[in-house]
């Protein structure tokens, strides 16, 4: 074991890891070694704190400025890494910063720089223009999804900031899929290359299935498909906004749970529709390409095709969401009679037939409680759970998934004691605030 490791032993134990995976172990041995490096690996195979571990180390405690800046293709991602740095428990502060948060919140949180800012290239791209924070210390910068960054058209964003990375001496280049070049404007050069996509693949583990549609409008076999299966966390992939919401809607009337989630929809709204999918609240998300890649929605037991997507890369994204990690996961294919299979799929994936008398999915066990206080309110997990179980009259197992954000929180409760709790708390504070508490919908 290398010395440096022992500075991320209290880390691990913290986050109940045990042991680290080939990747996560390759990224710390090299690090100090190696200038750039391409990290090419799937999502959910644990890229983050493949790169966030080293990272860790390498900060210095006596600089209080912005050492690592972190790109990320979308707003959910970069919450997610400052969510998992913040889990790691360090003394190291981080901040995002992001197209549809407060920027004078943003401007707030420079007067105290983290060491570790992520972000949408945007919004960095903006602050950096306007010198809200000094550049001059950032020595590590990371390009998370890097291959999707450049699919959304942020080349000329991603350039100018490296440009204006003057003191930059190390450059991290992630991507799930790969490169054909590396782009000049990152100048990077002569990079290491860590190569982990085939060791991740999901085809052992994945089952593929036709589903075919009688009807052109395939909602009813949705629906009978939906029915069949047992109620697991389930996503289903459209490829326009406007038919998420038309199968919500239909789910809906139907009296089945669920929620959508799309890049059209405000960022607090994206975020309630993640937050509920995650604890459980609500186990079916209807979603654009947008959740295919870097967003925290694990244990996903099935993928739901449908519209197929456009290209063999959108395909094995979406169905990268499941049989991760060793995992288990099926496939479904919705087809209309007679349609062909796209050229990127085999010809051979069996037909599933679904129990035209199959009953409703059960609802699911947990409802999501918002509250209206958070990280600036110095509001904790333990405040909040400890309120629960005093004044709500909870036991650990009616709690599920607390989530702290800035300056609200979401709170998994058994969805047949909510309403009760809800009468039970609603005249009291939390660390002696009046906070508002409601169902989040």
């Amino acid at each position: 074991m290398k010395k440096s490791r022992k500075y991320i032993l209290p880390v691990l134990s913290k986050m109940g890891i045990e042991n680290l995976t080939p990747m996560q172990d390759d990224m710390i041995d090299n690090w100090d070694d190696i200038k750039d490096i391409i990290l090419l690996s799937p999502t959910g195979s644990g890229k983050t704190l493949a790169f966030l571990l080293p990272l860790l180390i390498s900060l210095d405690p006596d600089i209080q400025q912005i050492q690592a800046i972190i790109l990320c293709p979308s707003r959910e991602l970069a919450l997610q890494i400052e969510s998992v740095f913040r889990n790691m428990g360090t003394d190291f502060k981080v901040n995002s910063a992001y197209g549809g948060h407060s920027k004078r919140t943003e401007l707030n949180n420079f007067s105290s720089p983290p060491a570790v800012l992520t972000g949408t290239p945007g919004r960095i791209m903006d602050h950096i223009k306007s010198a809200s924070f000094d550049v001059s210390h950032v020595k590590t910068l990371i390009l998370d999804e890097f291959d999707k960054s450049l699919e959304l058209g942020f080349k000329d964003e991603m350039s100018f900031i490296i440009s204006k990375l003057d003191s930059v001496r190390k450059k991290i280049l992630c991507s799930a899929t790969q490169l054909a070049e590396i782009p000049a404007f990152t100048n990077i050069t002569a990079p290491k290359t860590f190569n982990y996509l085939l060791e991740y693949t999901i085809e052992n583990n994945l089952s593929i299935s036709i589903v075919r549609s009688p009807d052109k409008d395939k909602l009813d076999c949705l629906l009978k498909l939906l029915c069949t299966l047992d109620a697991s966390s389930t996503l289903i992939f459209c490829n326009h906004r406007e038919s998420v919401e038309r199968i919500s809607k239909h789910l809906n009337q139907a009296g089945i749970v669920n929620d959508y989630f799309h890049g059209g929809l405000e960022q607090d709204e994206r975020e309630r529709m993640l937050v509920r999918f995650r604890n459980g609240s609500s186990q079916i998300l209807i979603t654009t390409d947008l959740a295919a890649r870097g967003l925290d929605i694990p244990d996903i037991s099935y993928i739901i095709h449908y519209q197929l997507p456009v290209s063999k890369e959108g395909f094995l994204h979406r169905n990268g969401r499941t049989a991760r990690m060793n995992a288990r996961g099926s496939s479904y294919l919705i087809l209309q009679e007679g349609e062909d299979l796209p050229d990127y799929a085999e010809s051979d994936y069996p037909v599933f037939k679904v129990n035209p008398d199959s009953g409703l999915p059960k609802k699911p066990v947990w409802q999501t409680l918002y509250i209206s206080g958070g990280r600036k309110d110095k509001i904790s997990k333990m405040d909040i759970a400890g309120f629960l179980y005093k004044q709500g009259g909870l036991n650990k197992d009616q709690l599920g998934y607390i989530e702290i954000k800035d300056h609200h929180s979401y709170v998994a409760i058994k969805r047949d004691l909510i309403q009760t709790v809800l009468q039970k708390v609603r005249n009291h504070k939390i660390k002696n605030k009046k906070l508002k508490m409601e169902i989040s919908y």
